[in-house]
């Protein structure tokens, strides 16, 4: 390595994007610093899979742009240990390197923008941001579609997003007729399914160096440990798995996307894409995921339109869109706590250890492989956290921590807003709040469980239906105009004052209890 340079160009460990523009040509003057550092490692208690994801991902992507010829500085942690801060590590740096400028790519987390948007000011050399060059929505047009406070219909963005980029289209009207297709994406799988549900593909990446130096320097961590690691984190890995999916996944994806099971050893992965982890470090771009899920559409006849686009309204649409209202709604969205839930997270988060069949899947699962898919975090773990009224800076936190993919700008709207509508509907037009049928109709683990789902009262009944009334009666204030929630309430009236008081007896008696259910 030279021992000046005119311009470093900082790397996150989520701007693994080959594509960009800073890499069309060589410069030898240019210096790409890619650093592990403890604090940015233990901001929050992570999932250990997580931890080595990143780690190897960013040692990876550093060796690509060597082989590509330009000069690279991978740093980890034995390297910044010394460095109390980023910003230090940065400044430390500059100095040795006598460099001119600084560069980086605008960070998708508010708090990494803000300490570089610090450094503007306190560094006496040229600094510039850059755009990531990854989103659909440019980040300047994020204003003219999100404004702070305001609700934005989903489907209205997704509309607009469809027009905007001619995915799906037939001049100005969808193809098919239909703009979406959420109708057919909510089947149960049945037995005879099963058998269609493909041997996921998995990686194997060494991790016990990283596994090393993450306990040589004392950095916390939870979960399963796995060495080697299943998960892509190149970008020749991400392109497989983008490959398998269209091939193996898509032709059922669509169908059963809501679906739940406990019946098949690869209940966890399903027809799900599992490429978020690729798409959130941008090892893959979301314009060119889905491209390639639209080729095999066009050239498979086992690729209906349901299938595609619920693939592609995950990531055209909700995908592009949580990141939308992240930006315009910080740094307030994460202090959102419209309903004053305050409640402990219980326990059983962090083992799984609960007679619930459908909480002890998603959370042994999420804590075995890093990963849950949208139905689980949502209408599982997310769903029981509204209706018990746990604290969502304790749920942020979790899911934060736990699963490979999440990232603050994703995972926060989709927590504090989806699931647990602390945002007081800047996302949701209602809670996705849900008793123990939605997960009989959805899935084959109430067969299986210590609890009775028909049941609201008694000493087996699903505690998700006790719990979901008593938080429709606790929060009426709040929901009794909703027009989407009136019937619920004249479902609730239409009780008896006893049968009223005997199920939120029963919720009072499980929340006593919460974590030994």
């Amino acid at each position: 390595m030279r021992k000046k340079y005119r311009c470093i160009r900082w790397l996150l460990g989520d701007q693994l994007n080959e594509n960009h523009s800073w890499f069309g040509q060589l410069d030898a003057d240019v210096l790409y610093v890619i650093a592990e550092h403890k604090q940015e490692a233990s901001h929050t208690l992570l999932h250990v899979q997580k931890l080595c994801g990143f780690f190897a991902a960013m040692l990876g992507f550093a060796e690509r742009l060597q082989s590509m010829g330009h000069e690279v500085l991978h740093l980890d942690l034995d390297s910044t240990v010394k460095y109390s801060s980023l910003e230090d590590l940065i400044c430390n740096l500059v100095e040795k390197y006598k460099v001119q400028e600084l560069q980086y790519q605008m960070p998708d987390e508010h708090r990494l923008r803000s300490c570089f948007r610090k450094l503007h000011g306190e560094l006496e050399i040229v600094v510039e941001e850059c755009d990531s060059e990854h989103f659909m929505l440019p980040f300047k047009e994020i204003d003219s579609f999100f404004k702070r406070g305001k609700h934005v219909r989903m489907e209205t963005f997704y509309r607009a997003m469809r027009r905007k980029n001619e995915i799906l289209m037939s001049g100005n009207n969808p193809v098919g007729e239909r703009w979406n297709f959420d109708q057919e994406n909510r089947n149960k799988l049945r037995e005879s399914d099963l058998g269609n549900i493909p041997e996921p593909l998995l990686f194997s990446t060494p991790v016990d160096s990283i596994l090393k130096r993450l306990n040589r320097h004392e950095v916390e961590y939870f979960g399963t440990v796995k060495d080697p690691l299943p998960w892509p984190v190149t970008r020749e890995q991400s392109l497989e798995l983008l490959d398998f999916f269209c091939r193996e996944c898509l032709p059922r994806f669509g169908k059963y996307q809501d679906s739940l099971t406990g019946k098949s050893k690869n209940s966890w992965s399903l027809f799900h894409s599992r490429l978020s982890f690729s798409l959130n470090t941008k090892l893959i771009g979301p314009a060119e995921v889905i491209d390639r899920a639209l080729d095999s559409y066009n050239k498979s006849s086992h690729i209906d339109l349901a299938q595609i686009e619920g693939f592609v309204r995950q990531i055209l649409g909700w995908r592009e869109y949580m990141r939308g209202i992240y930006w315009a709604n910080m740094p307030e969205f994460i202090e959102f706590n419209w309903l004053n839930a305050s409640k402990e997270l219980p326990a059983f988060f962090w083992n799984g250890d609960t007679k619930l069949r459908c909480l002890s899947e998603a959370i042994s699962q999420s804590l075995d492989r890093a990963y849950a898919h949208h139905i689980q975090r949502l209408m599982v773990t997310g769903n029981f956290c509204l209706l018990t009224g746990i604290n969502p800076d304790q749920v942020d936190r979790w899911y934060l921590g736990i699963y490979i993919d999440a990232l603050q700008w994703v995972e926060v709207p989709n927590t504090k807003g989806m699931a647990l509508f602390a945002d007081g509907g800047l996302i949701g037009t209602k809670p996705y709040a849900a008793g123990g049928n939605y997960i009989n109709k959805m899935s084959d683990y109430c067969e299986d469980c210590h609890y009775n789902v028909k049941e609201k009262v008694g000493a087996k009944a699903c505690p998700l239906n006790s719990l979901y009334w008593a938080f429709i009666s606790q929060h009426r204030k709040k929901f009794e105009n909703n027009h989407r929630l009136r019937m619920i309430y004249g479902t609730w009236d239409r009780m008896t004052s006893e049968s009223q008081s005997a199920i939120l007896e029963q919720a009072e008696k499980y929340m006593t209890e919460i974590d030994s259910l």
